[in-house]
């Protein structure tokens, strides 16, 4: 990369991703009411604390398949971000019981 093309190293501000919401809403002709930024943020952290931070892409990617595969409307978006943040929490609590049992199996 070139020294003017180099990524900030400060995270987003909320302009910043609001922006960037309507640029790719503009492109591929999405409606802009059918994108919820602090649903999507959430469906971030949801899978970042439950599953592992590197999983938030891939999640991104099987929401908007799931979506696009299913009525591709806004109440689609809701159930499957719903029932990926059920998934996610889950996947916690079944790997933090997993990390006691080993905890206790070398006590």
């Amino acid at each position: 990369m070139s020294a003017g093309t180099e990524p900030s190293a400060q995270p987003p501000v909320r302009h910043d991703l609001e922006s960037w919401v309507r640029l790719l809403t503009e492109e591929f002709d999405v409606t802009p009411d059918a994108v919820d930024l602090q649903a999507v943020l959430d469906l971030g952290l949801e899978t970042a604390h439950g599953v592992a931070r590197p999983a938030v892409p891939l999640t991104g990617f099987f929401v908007g398949w799931a979506v696009a595969s299913g009525t591709r409307d806004r109440a689609e978006l809701d159930r499957v971000a719903a029932r990926v943040t059920d998934l996610a929490r889950e996947w916690a609590t079944t790997r933090d019981a997993h990390a006691g049992e080993s905890t206790e199996e070398n006590a």
